[in-house]
């Protein structure tokens, strides 16, 4: 089984010195890849220089993370692709559990591995965790993470499990099924990209796996500011067109006019916070969400299920009940 590690870097030359070693170091076997989105620093030069067999593809203008991919993926020939972030650190044999699900499990397609955080190594970091899931108004959230509440790493989740996203922080994809589903959505640019895929693969009948025994290091928000009320309005934009497009059609206008209100009250919280760029960057998020309406509506392809959902609200449990971890939740 062939793999390929693709690596997207926009400008993060000081990212690829500090993590590329360890993805070098640990990867033997895998073929190496570097997406470069129109980077405007010295990247390139030095990943050739200091890592020669690192094979390198070019944009020619920075697509964000679904564009990028999706057409940098075109000049890479793998069984399975490894989408790895730049501020990812990896680890001994990281490889051999994810190759061997693949291996062993024809109708898995998409694999996660366990991700904790970098700057806190006994936590699990806040993109993926131990494997996602939505609730029934699209709100994502993980094993080990919920909202912003991270839980240390004791063991609770070293099993094995059927998830619904996977992280693209670290993201395995069996090629053909990312060619058959068409790849990453680039109107959405950055953020839940990988989470409509997933559903889309879910939708198709595909199978996406938390697998344990591998474990990476996440930064987080090394590329786009955790901060940032652009990073707040692609979330809330991006997840009303994912809603859109895998709902099943009887939930469809209900569930997106529920998620609307809902995103009003986030609106205003922001708003009491101190933080009325962000409530702004809800604002625009409708208003990109509405310019696209129906170009979204006609992306609707495989038959959506009705089982989407790990649980009815998890706002409700989180904010209301007080529930912090995954597993006061069921």
């Amino acid at each position: 089984m062939k793999i390929a590690i693709v690596i997207l870097n926009w400008n993060g030359k000081a990212l690829l010195e500090q993590f590329l070693p360890s993805v070098v170091r640990h990867s033997e076997g895998a073929e190496i890849w570097l997406a470069d989105n129109a980077s405007t620093d010295d990247s390139i030069a030095f990943v050739q220089s200091a890592f020669p067999n690192v094979k390198i593809v070019t944009n020619k203008v920075n697509l964000g993370y679904a564009g990028g991919y999706n057409e940098a993926l075109k000049s890479v020939d793998a069984d399975v692709y490894a989408l790895v972030n730049s501020d990812i650190e990896v680890t001994e044999n990281w490889l051999s559990p994810i190759l061997s699900v693949f291996r062993n499990e024809p109708q898995t397609a998409i694999l996660q591995p366990k991700i904790r955080d970098f700057k806190r190594k006994g936590y699990f970091e806040y993109a993926g965790a131990a494997g996602g899931f939505i609730d029934s108004y699209g709100y994502p959230f993980c094993r080990g993470r919920l909202f912003d509440t991270l839980e240390q790493d004791q063991g609770q989740y070293d099993d094995d499990c059927t998830i619904l996203w996977a992280s693209g922080a670290c993201f395995f994809i069996r090629k053909a099924v990312f060619d058959e589903l068409g790849g990453f959505d680039a109107d959405f640019f950055a953020h839940q990209e990988e989470i409509d895929l997933c559903w889309r693969a879910f939708n198709a009948g595909h199978v996406t796996k938390y697998v344990a025994a591998s474990t990476v290091f996440h930064v987080g928000g090394a590329t786009l500011n955790e901060g940032s009320p652009r990073k707040t309005e692609l979330n809330f934009r991006n997840s009303l067109a994912m809603l859109l497009k895998n709902l099943p059609q009887h939930k469809l206008a209900t569930t997106i006019f529920i998620r609307l209100c809902l995103d009003g009250v986030a609106g205003i919280r922001f708003l009491l916070q101190g933080k009325p760029a962000h409530c702004w960057a809800v604002a625009k998020a409708h208003f990109g969400f509405y310019k696209m309406l129906r170009i979204n509506y006609l992306k609707r392809q495989s038959l959506p299920k009705a089982n989407y959902f790990k649980l009815k609200n998890v706002i409700y449990a989180y904010f209301i009940e007080g529930k912090k971890r995954y597993s006061e939740l069921f």
